[in-house]
């Protein structure tokens, strides 16, 4: 077998997850492309959207930044070599981690980012973070929103040994565009469009910083169709 790791890794998830989550899935998946470059963006509570993600979305092969310390974890650096994942440091700008997620679009990958740049064990969304407009740009990679809710209490139910409702919900693809030299205020203009594509998907309750749908743009997004 090619990549028995990954294989067992998918195998093992997809019977816990049978498990513990009830998975409610849109019909309209087949939004993912088959193929070429694709940047996800997403919300990230870090409870188990990222291997429901991992597991969901193939044969694509999927990868993404995980931040640097986790791969001190043995079995977490594992994992991550089978997902191919890239140690990013956060608090500094990581352009090792950047030119790595380029090579992997480049390689027809998809990769998956979080814009918020940290988990959010609440759901509710927070301002993102500048990372996933730099890769957007750099890439010329088109971006789809996927975004999800229910998994902020998937440990908790998993400890009263309750499966966890897992809400996932896909948006239309966009390429980011900007003319001309692109200022630090532009990239979070970008990054704050993005994340109202994320926030319209999800359920009011959950918007948090991006709950006034009013001051939504599309300054710097062009829509793929």
């Amino acid at each position: 077998m090619k990549n028995f790791p990954l294989w067992f890794i998918t195998f093992a998830l997809r019977i816990y997850f049978w498990l513990t989550l009830r998975i409610d899935a849109p019909d309209d998946m087949d939004k993912v492309p088959a193929e070429g470059p694709l940047i996800i963006i997403t919300n990230h509570t870090g409870q188990v959207e990222v291997p429901v993600f991992a597991t969901l979305l193939q044969p694509r092969r999927i990868t993404g930044w995980g931040k640097a310390e986790a791969f001190e974890n043995l079995f977490l650096r594992w994992v991550f070599s089978a997902w191919k994942i890239i140690p990013v440091h956060r608090g500094e700008a990581d352009m090792a981690a950047l030119k790595s997620a380029l090579r992997m679009l480049e390689e027809n990958y998809i990769f998956g980012v979080a814009p918020e740049g940290t988990r959010n064990k609440t759901g509710i969304l927070r301002r993102g973070l500048p990372g996933a407009a730099i890769l957007a740009l750099k890439s010329g990679a088109p971006v789809l929103p996927i975004v999800h809710w229910g998994g902020e209490d998937f440990l908790k139910n998993l400890k009263r040994f309750k499966r966890t409702d897992f809400h996932i919900r896909i948006g239309e693809a966009f390429y980011v565009r900007a003319d001309g030299k692109v200022t630090g205020e532009m990239r979070q203009e970008i990054v704050d469009e993005m994340m109202y594509k994320i926030a319209a998907l999800m359920p009011e309750q959950y918007r948090g910083e991006y709950g006034d749908m009013s001051k939504a743009s599309e300054k710097f997004l062009v829509n793929l169709r």
